[in-house]
Parts: structure tokens; C-alpha cells; sequence
């Protein structure tokens, strides 16, 4: 009898993250539509400089680089090759390029990140791939005083 009861907690497992990704993925789809300011759609290409105040969701294909205060949501079928400066990240597709982010980057299933990440906060999903460095220390910038001594 117990070897029955493992084969089924071993088989329910695997169908509770599925579970769980789902409901994860459906909150994100819902709190991105109800914030989103801008959308690259699946199918999409874009090359150039985006810049952005608010949140956007890129599923379709980008290239070059990013900047903004705001959210970049990367979603399962979203491509963006190059660096990326913003205030927090939810990654759920593709990113070959640096990150930095003020707050956080979140690497979701089945988030691919080849680059180096420079975050406060880092959550990395159990499925997500993450190649690369990541720092997450702050940089101290001197005091007016030491720089003014230094000038004179």
C-alpha cells in the first residue's frame, strides 16, 4: 500500500507547480493589463531605443536598449536582446543583455537570462535559467564634502 501512495504523491507533485505557474501567470496577466501603458505583441519586431515612464510588456521581439523608472514585464513569448536599465523587472521569456534595476528582477519559469543582473532584489522561479553575474550591493557615492576637498 504505500508504494501506491508515492507513486501518487510523486505524480501529483509535478501537477501541483503546474498548478501554481498557472495561477502565477494568470495574476501577472491581470495586474499587467490593469497597469499596462504600452505593449509590443506577440508576433511583433521592434529595434531602437525604447524609454518608458509606467509599465510595459514586451511578447514580442525587441532589440537594443531599454531605459526607464518604470516596470518591464518580458512575458513567455517576449525576446529582447540587449542592455536594460529600469526600475524592476518581471521576466518570464528571453533577455541576452545586462539588467539593472533599482528595486528587483523577478526570473519566472521559463525565463531565460543570459547577461549579467545589478538588482537590490532578485527572485529567481525554480524553471527559470539565469548565465551570468549578478550583483546586488549598492554603490556608495562619495560625500559633497570629499569631493569638493579633492577639487581645491
Amino acid at each position: 500500500m504505500a508504494l501506491f501512495a508515492k507513486d501518487k504523491k510523486e505524480k501529483a507533485e509535478p501537477e501541483q507547480k503546474q498548478i501554481r505557474r498557472e495561477i502565477m501567470r494568470k495574476e501577472e496577466a491581470s495586474l499587467a493589463s490593469r497597469e499596462l501603458n504600452a505593449l509590443l505583441g506577440r508576433g511583433s519586431q521592434f529595434e531602437g531605443k525604447l524609454v518608458f515612464e509606467g509599465t510595459v510588456r514586451i511578447d514580442g521581439k525587441f532589440k537594443g536598449e531599454i531605459h526607464s523608472k518604470g516596470k518591464l514585464i518580458i512575458g513567455e513569448n517576449g525576446e529582447v536582446e540587449g542592455d536594460v536599465w529600469v526600475d524592476s523587472a518581471i521576466i518570464s521569456g528571453k533577455l541576452k543583455g545586462n539588467i539593472k534595476a533599482e528595486k528587483k528582477v523577478e526570473l519566472l519559469a521559463p525565463a531565460k537570462l543570459t547577461g549579467n543582473i545589478s538588482t537590490k532584489a532578485l527572485v529567481i522561479q525554480e524553471g527559470a535559467v539565469f548565465d551570468g553575474n549578478c550583483q546586488m550591493s549598492e554603490v556608495k557615492q562619495k560625500s559633497t564634502t570629499q569631493t569638493e576637498i579633492k577639487k581645491e
